[in-house]
């Protein structure tokens, strides 16, 4: 049975892999505008203005791109331990560690495909320095006056070879609830996007043309208006970001976006979905066919081939 919607009260932060660690930094803090928030030998730890935690944002030097952890954090120490005890008993493996900044203990696990989850409680709100105090006292840190001034990190596609056992993962064990999904004609899920709030998706699986497992598609860091999507786009050009595609409007989940390549390889979305909602607590789960999906965007160009070709670590 499904636990109920709550256990998980959000994304906490993503941590990515990069070849080139000090491109990948000067991506994040000149580009996207995050603040780098402490260094630990091979590690950079960054955030997003709006968050209210330590670190939004991991960077480690890894000879190759891909994801590393993303963290989850629960809404109180008794819905850590459901959660600790529920994949307990589904056979999941995990074990206890204390390796992050600002954080308390984290329970780590993987999903079917192999990509590793970190459930937390325990978190150390942020103090910002006089440098970077914002006016407002219910904002965490002063908005940024470099590069696109994202407001947080907003959701992690990962690529599966099995997106059904994936999503399931997320529904049956952490407590997420499907929103849409993609089936093809043969009856298989090629993709599911699922929430642990009441934002229309935090976590999605899409398909894994190559076969492979534990890959990444993208991740995505939500910014205020469209024209701050716009402005992103122009940011690019001038300074040499790999524009992927975009700006369009996807069809499903309606997201507003723009896909670039960070220096170090992996996919980032700068998106702004900031305006839906799935408030209903009996949402039905949306299903896309086949031939809709060929259709490609709600408007912009027609979606390229790399899009669903390029993750990370590439393969052969």
């Amino acid at each position: 049975m499904t636990p109920p919607l709550g256990d998980i009260a959000h994304i906490g932060h993503a941590q990515l892999f990069t070849p080139d660690l000090d491109a990948s930094v000067a991506f994040f803090t000149d580009y996207l505008g995050l603040t780098v928030n402490g260094r630990d030998g091979d590690t950079v730890y960054l955030r997003t203005y709006d968050d209210y935690e330590h670190h939004s944002l991991v960077l480690t030097a890894r000879e190759q791109p891909g994801l590393g952890r993303l963290a989850l954090r629960t809404s109180g120490e008794e819905a850590l331990h459901r959660r600790v005890a529920a994949l307990e008993a589904a056979g999941r493996p995990g074990t206890w560690a204390e390796d992050e900044p600002g954080i308390g203990r984290l329970y780590l696990t993987t999903d079917p495909d192999g990509h590793e989850h970190a459930l937390y409680w325990e978190s150390e709100h942020y103090r910002a320095p006089e440098e970077l105090r914002p006016a407002l006292k219910n904002q965490p840190q002063a908005k940024p006056n470099r590069g696109v001034g994202v407001r947080r990190l907003d959701h992690v596609n990962f690529l599966a070879s099995d997106v059904l056992a994936n999503a399931e993962f997320q529904e049956h064990l952490l407590g997420a609830r499907p929103t849409e999904q993609i089936r093809l004609d043969s009856g298989r899920i090629a993709a599911r996007w699922l929430t642990f709030t009441d934002k229309s998706y935090d976590v999605v699986y899409t398909e894994d043309w190559t076969g492979s497992s534990g890959r990444l598609h993208h991740i995505a860091f939500a910014a205020d208006t469209r024209e701050d999507i716009l402005r992103a786009a122009d940011l690019a050009i001038d300074s040499g970001v790999f524009i992927e595609t975009g700006p369009h409007k996807h069809a499903i989940q309606q997201t507003f976006f723009l896909y670039v390549y960070e220096p170090g390889g992996n996919r980032i979305e700068l998106c702004n979905p900031l305006t839906r909602l799935v408030l209903a607590p009996d949402w039905p789960l949306i299903t896309w066919t086949e031939a809709e999906r060929a259709r490609g965007q709600a408007w912009g160009l027609k979606t390229i081939e790399s899009f669903h070709t390029h993750g990370t670590p590439p393969t052969a």
